[in-house]
């Protein structure tokens, strides 16, 4: 990514060079390696100093994976171990893959996990941009994430994830294949190589204890067909996408037993839309969507929770607090059983696509189809019976300023909804609602003679699918999000042309609520995550003086059978306070929602 005019100015000031003038806003949001080190040597040592060869720490916050009461391991395997030097533009890292012999000895099926945990640790020393790395099983992602921006001194980094409803993956009898891509780049500039260990944690219902009674729809899939490019390839199996006319797509037969289909989505973006969110209409404006298609129609959307990585806006705010989803970025739902009608229409193959609307170049994008079969019969019967998919509603209004001084709104709203029914042996004709609403508010300001820019975004999405047979709800599941971002960067505390502040200030917030039901019950999980990060550069007289950053995070998980809560502080690479609980028994230390999320500091921050 090119570098702007005024992040080129932080290190004229940081080398003493040349006196500074602002001049332009800042709509690059990334530092190179030599800049940060430039920043880090203004900084004053955190105490006491750490040893010269000591790698530092990072960590995403989240909580910690327990298996199931009477559940019994780890089993614990590791299928991959790599060092990633330059590996850009060649073919994934591929090792074969077969159940490992613990599972065999606790049943050899899919139902034998409890849970299953995939964790990767990470190690890298020297210089680096951060890099985007993928994971896949069969063609199927089991995880995304990015990586640590490593220092000289080494970096470290873990990431642990729930990949229970890969089960029928992991347990497969047929040998498969793993393939990690993690595209790097090493030469005489960038010298950081990442060394990475990939295990896999297993866990187990105790015998002898019966099978668990069935539950519908709900639990892991029987069935996980991959939408991704095939191997052999020289990147990630990911579509990649560069415009907003681009399509990915792939073709796909659905077994003819299936009753229950949902599509889980993974995406990431790059490259000039890395900060698609601070895009103004010259550059497409700030609202992008991952529109899902299946032989044409669009059955879906997702609207992404705007990741930060590690090395956005300046790399300092994610040490060692990374930001949200940065380690391991989401994937996201759609409840595809009402269009089993279309995908059970007796053709042989079916279109799943992908577009994303007002894209640059560019996105990854790809997708596990779950499926649910139906053991007692050869083939179900399927039909749409209504369907509405509206046109994107979306409008962009620009505030007349003063010279100098921009301002844009963005709003967005996007509904889809559907209606049908399957006709199964073990349940009989049930029925199949789906429902789909998102909205998106963006506000952008620009003030060129100060440099400043300030982003408040708010996106809000409902799902929920229903499905029902004669008896009543076969299984029900709701969930309603909100994504919060406020983002500022620009100069504040200015006195005079060589006295002022350069200020970074990243604010995420996810909220989510979620309920499910099947026949034996009834589940609820609700979470709360609030990011707070902060970077300050005090120059005097055209010099650095002074540079300090933190971050503050409250994570508040709460489940119907679990809880987790914690509340973490850091000052430069100093966490200076960090205090967890599972029992959630600090009511008053959860966090709030995240509407209207940054607006009160951004209205000091633009008024400084």
């Amino acid at each position: 990514m090119a570098i702007s005019y005024l992040l080129f100015l932080v290190i004229i000031i940081l080398t003493s060079l040349l006196p500074i003038s602002i001049a332009s806003p800042p709509h690059k949001l990334r530092l190179s390696a030599s800049e940060v080190a430039a920043l880090e040597a203004a900084a004053p040592p955190p105490p006491p100093p750490p040893r010269p060869d000591q790698p530092t720490t990072f960590f995403e916050v989240d909580r910690p994976h327990h298996p199931p009461p009477g559940s019994f391991g780890p089993c614990s395997t590791l299928l991959l171990s790599h060092s990633f030097a330059y590996t850009y533009g060649k073919p994934p890292t591929t090792v074969a893959y077969s159940p490992p012999p613990c599972l065999a000895a606790a049943g050899g099926r899919a139902s034998s996990i409890s849970l299953a945990v995939l964790e990767w640790r990470a190690t890298c020393r020297g210089v680096q941009y951060d890099r985007i790395f993928g994971v896949w099983l069969g063609g199927a992602e089991l995880l995304r994430g990015c990586t640590a921006e490593p220092r000289p001194s080494g970096v470290e980094w873990s990431v642990s994830k729930d990949v229970t409803k890969y089960a029928s993956l992991l347990a497969a009898r047929n040998s498969t294949t793993l393939a990690v891509n993690l595209g790097n780049i090493v030469d005489d500039q960038y010298t950081g190589v990442f060394h990475a260990d990939l295990t896999l944690h297993l866990y187990f219902h105790h015998p002898p204890a019966p099978a668990p009674p069935p539950q519908p729809g709900l639990g892991p899939a029987d069935a996980i067909v991959p939408i991704s490019q095939s191997l052999p390839l020289n990147d990630g199996l990911w579509f990649q996408i560069t415009n907003g006319r681009d399509v990915g797509s792939a073709s796909i037969t659905v077994p003819r037993n299936t009753f229950r289909a949902v599509l889980e989505v993974y995406l990431s973006y790059h490259s000039d839309d890395e900060f698609w969110y601070t895009n103004t209409p010259r550059e497409h404006g700030p609202f992008r969507e991952v529109t899902v298609l299946v032989d044409g129609d669009i059955v879906g959307a997702v609207w992404p929770f705007p990741v930060v990585y590690t090395g956005g806006v300046n790399p300092l705010l994610w040490r060692p607090i990374t930001g949200i989803g940065s380690f391991s970025l989401p994937s996201y739902d759609i409840e595809l059983t009402p269009f089993l009608g279309k995908l059970l229409d007796g053709s042989d193959e079916h279109e799943v696509a992908f577009q994303v609307t007002n894209a640059q170049d560019v996105w990854f994008v790809d997708a596990n189809l779950h499926l649910w079969l139906d053991p007692r019969c050869a083939a179900t019967a399927a039909g749409v019976v209504s369907y509405d998919a509206p046109p994107l509603d979306t409008t962009i209004a620009v505030r007349p300023g003063g010279p100098g001084d921009e301002f844009y709104y963005t709003t967005a709203f996007r509904h889809v909804s559907a209606y049908g029914w399957v006709q199964t042996a073990s349940y009989g004709r049930i029925t199949a609602a789906w429902t789909q609403r998102l909205g998106y508010e963006n506000t952008n300001r620009i003030i060129q003679d100060s440099s400043v820019q300030a982003v408040n975004q708010t996106t809000d999405a409902y799902s929920a699918a229903h499905v029902a047979d004669r008896a009543g709800v076969l299984y029900s599941q709701e969930a309603q999000q909100s994504f919060g971002l406020y983002m500022f960067v620009g100069v504040v505390n200015q006195t005079s042309n060589d006295t002022y502040t350069i200020a970074r200030n990243v604010k995420l917030g996810l909220a989510e609520e979620r309920v499910a039901a099947g026949r034996s019950g009834f589940w609820s999980r609700s979470l709360r995550n609030e990011q707070d990060c902060e970077m300050d550069v005090d120059v005097e007289e055209g010099d650095a003086v002074g540079v300090s950053w933190g971050a503050r995070q409250t994570y508040r998980y709460e489940a119907s059978d679990a809880c987790y809560f914690r509340n973490v502080t850091s000052l430069g690479y100093t966490v200076v306070s960090d205090h967890s609980d599972e029992t959630c028994g600090l009511k008053g230390s959860a966090p709030g929602g995240t509407a209207g999320l940054g607006a009160t500091a951004g209205a000091a921050r633009l008024s400084s």
